[in-house]
Parts: structure tokens; C-alpha cells; sequence
């Protein structure tokens, strides 16, 4: 008899450290670490369909829409139907969440509760690599050299929403449509 495939989701606002989180759960439990934030990524490097849509959207300081990231999410977990795995970064709204209830059961939902002081401060801090999306924070995991990126040499950028001025709406932002999402899961 085949055992039960694990399905499980980390939520929590921008900055709560949800990637560092489902990696070190991926790792200790043998799941497949699903990021949105990554998959968007490859599809924009990869110039399809659905990467150059959402590339519009983010060059404008918007939110990528549901229906794309919803797409996105869909054809990758498709190709995970027989493996283990753990969401990082999706569902983010309702209908996200919809969307995925539609094609699975999950078996676990965590939910990271970070106060809004300790958000704002970690965002402000964060420098990204763009081509990988590797995080530093410079109080507390900084690059080796300042402002490069410790594999590549390449430089790292604070991205738009993550400066001080864009934090507070973002976490608004994200309360608003996350606060449905976690009364649907509890």
C-alpha cells in the first residue's frame, strides 16, 4: 500500500521568514520546497507567457493578480503530483487558497505570527540577488562584502517595496487579504 503524499503550506507576511523556514522543514523531512516567488522567477527568465505578464505587473510595484500567479503555481504543482511537498508564498488570498483546495487536501498549514515592529525592521534590512532571489539582511545575515552577492560576485539590490517608506502598505496589504485565508484554514 503507497503512503499518503504529504501536502503542506507556510503562511506568513513579507519578511516573517517563511523561505528560511520551508527550506530548513523541506530538508529535516525530505519535502519538495515549493516557492511562488521562485517558479515566478523562471518564468520570467524563461520569457513565457505568463512570466512576461507577471514581469509587467512587478515592474510597476504591483502585486502579480491572482490568475497569474494562480497559473503559474498550478502547472508546476502538476508536475509534483507524486512527491512530498511544502508551499512557501501561495495561497496568499482566498481565491489562491480556492484554487489549490480544488486539487488537493492540505494535511498542515502553519502560519507565522511576526509583530509588525520586527517586520518593518527585517524588510528595511533586506538586499536581494535578483537572478536567484537569494535574501541577506544586513543585520543579521549580510553578504560577505557589502552589496554583492557572496556566489555569484553579482551585485544585490533593495527591491522597491522593500524600503522603509513601501513596508507599512505592503503589511497592511498583506493583512487585509491573508486574514481570510487563515479563517478558512483555522
Amino acid at each position: 500500500m503507497a503512503s499518503k503524499l504529504l501536502r503542506a503550506v507556510v503562511l506568513g507576511p513579507p519578511g516573517s521568514g517563511k523561505g528560511t523556514v520551508c527550506q530548513r522543514i523541506a530538508e529535516s523531512f525530505g519535502l519538495q520546497h515549493l516557492s511562488s516567488g521562485h517558479f515566478l522567477r523562471e518564468n520570467i527568465r524563461a520569457k513565457s507567457e505568463v512570466g512576461v505578464l507577471a514581469k509587467q505587473y512587478l515592474e510597476q510595484g504591483l502585486l502579480v493578480p491572482d490568475h497569474v500567479i494562480t497559473s503559474v503555481m498550478m502547472m508546476e504543482l502538476e508536475k509534483k503530483q507524486s512527491q512530498h511537498w511544502l508551499l512557501d508564498g501561495f495561497p496568499r488570498t482566498l481565491v489562491q487558497a480556492e484554487a489549490l483546495d480544488r486539487i488537493c487536501d492540505l494535511d498542515l498549514v502553519i502560519n507565522l505570527n511576526i509583530p509588525f515592529e520586527t517586520l518593518k525592521d527585517r524588510l528595511s534590512a533586506r538586499w536581494i540577488h535578483p537572478a536567484s532571489g537569494r535574501v541577506y539582511n544586513m543585520e543579521f545575515n549580510p553578504p560577505d562584502v557589502h552589496g554583492i552577492d557572496d556566489i555569484t560576485g553579482e551585485p544585490l539590490i533593495q527591491r522597491e517595496d522593500d524600503k522603509p517608506d513601501a513596508v507599512a502598505a505592503r503589511l497592511r496589504k498583506y493583512k487585509e487579504a491573508a486574514k481570510p485565508v487563515i479563517e478558512l484554514y483555522k
